[in-house]
């Protein structure tokens, strides 16, 4: 009998090794003698109480224990966004109403049971037993009537490090994170070998620390918005917050190239539109600017830009009735003289809609005498004087003969040929500055139809196009029709609240797809994260971020960067008095 065992125990250990070698050579790779086996396992694994050591990798998975009692948009958004080297696993397995449904009622009732007892001993009932009670009776009724279901979920969280002392560090990091937002997390103690198994993407989790959470709570923890912002034919903009990668966005591969800048005075708003300027130069991208405060003179000087300085006294000068030689369709001229009757009711402080049909019967005349010519703001005077227009033309009257006749009533004299052209108008009265922004602006939406290429218009201090309903309507309408022609509108202002409450700055902003939201203080953010749906972690770094930081929303896509400069980029768009005057 011993040797009849010996000789069985014998034969299927020899089939126990024909089987490995079968199986071997069936998951054999043409890698030389080396098969899949030793190709796809690791060298050697150590196993310690709360960590592990797997190819000279030190290894910690930690779960969360304990959940805030309100679920809001966006509440992991501090685990998601943790800037360390981590893996997220989570386990969602859906619980039957039929079984959920007798142990709510149990709950219900010991919570109650509870709570009377509480009330007949003459104590306080707290918050420990209303809170639970409200909320597990709350539940019980929605998924009754089917608006609710209920879940198990489990997330944990891997940690990787190249040393045993930064794994504790961000294993510390991780868990202060956590406990601001009352998460609560625990390391796997004894157990890191299956919670390794459990973040392994195999759909096992053998940790099994799950934690019941209704569907709206379960759908509130998945990070639906992207953390990372790479596009190949892009500009790099800055740093990502989140995980350091690089922020590479192409604003014409958007759905329209139009951008908004909203921001605090100081907190760098013109320092991030110089840099892009500089990159968008870099991609033979044409640049146009409004600059109202002169902060783009050095940058201008710097790339060998043309640099317009129009005011009172300057020789160059913008004819509003410069109307590019290409335009030959009707459709053109008309929509041009619906622009110029915008200006001339800017200049005339209103008008009424008898003089505004006036104003557009005579500005047709004047192209039409003039021919070849490019008639002037004081030959539509006279035609409007001819009509009987008097008070309108005594509104007029300071711009033909008065003491700023030359500012508006001359031929053009400037070109755009540069791939740089900055619009200087610091020195321009305060009152005629919207006039010469909108005379800029219509100037140059007359060339870029004339011949479209990729260019890019930065209008600073966009505000001040919204004090008047005509400068604002036209702004509205040149973002709106600014993809037709290769053209990318950018707007920056501080006024984020009252462009907001405004309806075309409402369209403005709709109508960009790039939106780049920079430091708030508490009387504007309200509005802007209405507007622009921001999670309570997107609110809290808008009032609590730095000089350069922002935030970017391409699209659907919303990421947190540091905007970053050259050494040699830094001193050519500077304005900090402390580095220009020291």
């Amino acid at each position: 009998m011993p040797g009849k065992l010996l000789e069985r125990t014998k034969d299927k250990i020899k089939q126990q090794k024909r089987a490995r070698e079968n199986k071997r050579s069936e998951l054999s790779l043409t890698f030389g003698e080396q098969d899949a086996v030793d190709i796809l396992s690791y060298a050697g694994l150590e196993e310690n109480p709360d960590y592990l050591l797997l190819d000279g990798v030190y290894i910690r998975t930690l779960y969360i224990s304990g959940y805030p009692f309100v679920a809001s948009s966006g509440w992991m958004d501090s685990l998601i966004n943790f800037n360390h080297d981590s893996d997220i696993s989570y386990h969602l397995h859906e619980v039957d109403a039929l079984l959920a449904l007798p142990k709510l009622h149990r709950k219900i009732t010991e919570l109650e049971s509870t709570k009377r007892a509480m009330m007949r001993a003459g104590k306080i009932v707290g918050s420990e037993i209303t809170d639970p009670l409200e909320s597990a009776i709350e539940l019980r009724d929605k998924i009754q009537r089917g608006q609710e279901k209920l879940f198990q979920m489990a997330i944990y969280v891997c940690l990787r490090a190249d040393s045993l002392t930064e794994l504790n560090k961000i294993t510390k990091l991780l868990e202060a994170t956590l406990s601001a937002r009352l998460f609560y997390s625990k390391v796997a103690r004894y157990e890191q070998l299956e919670a390794l198994q459990s973040v392994l993407p195999r759909s096992e989790d053998q940790l099994s620390q799950k934690r019941n959470l209704d569907s709206s709570s379960a759908a509130l923890t998945f990070p639906f918005m992207s953390s990372e912002l790479v596009q190949e034919s892009g500009i790099l903009y800055g740093v990502n917050k989140s995980n350091n990668s690089l922020v590479i966005l192409d604003r014409f591969a958007l759905h329209n190239a139009n951008s908004i800048v909203f921001a605090q005075s100081g907190s760098g708003k013109s320092y991030t539109t110089k840099v892009e300027i500089l990159r968008q130069l870099m991609q033979s991208t044409k640049v146009l600017v409004i600059d109202p405060e002169r902060e783009y003179k050095n940058l201008s000087e710097s790339v060998g830009g043309t640099y317009i300085k129009l005011s009172a006294k300057s020789k160059q000068k913008i004819n509003p009735f410069d109307l590019a030689s290409t335009f030959h369709s009707k459709s053109d001229l008309a929509e041009h003289v619906q622009d110029l009757t915008a200006v001339i009711a800017l200049m005339a402080e209103g008008l009424e809609k008898r003089e505004k049909a006036a104003v557009d019967k005579a500005i047709l005349k004047v192209y039409k005498k003039a021919k070849n010519e490019q008639p002037l703001l004081q030959d539509l005077y006279a035609e409007l004087h001819k009509l009987g227009h008097l008070q309108l033309c005594e509104r007029l009257e300071k711009y033909i003969t008065g003491s700023i006749a030359e500012v508006f009533n001359s031929h053009t004299n400037i070109k755009l040929d540069n791939r740089l052209v900055v619009f200087d108008i610091k020195d321009m009265p305060g009152d005629l500055r919207p006039i010469m922004m909108l005379i800029i602006s219509t100037f140059i939406q007359n060339q870029v139809k004339a011949r479209p290429e990729k260019r890019l218009l930065v209008i600073d201090e966009g505000w001040l196009l919204l004090e008047h309903e005509q400068s604002a309507q036209f702004v509205a309408g040149l973002v709106r029709r600014a993809r037709k022609y290769y053209l990318g509108v950018s707007i920056i202002t501080q006024q984020a609240d009252d462009f907001l409450k405004n309806c075309y700055g409402r369209a403005i902003a709709s109508q960009s797809a790039l939106r780049i939201l920079m430091r708030q203080d508490t009387t504007t953010i309200k509005g802007v994260v209405s507007e622009f749906n921001l999670s309570e972690y997107e609110q809290q770094f808008l009032l609590t971020c730095e000089r350069g930081d922002a935030l970017i929303i391409a699209d659907q896509n919303h990421v947190a960067v540091k905007v970053v400069a050259s050494e040699k980029e830094h001193p050519l768009i500077t304005t900090d008095p402390a580095e220009l005057y020291t």
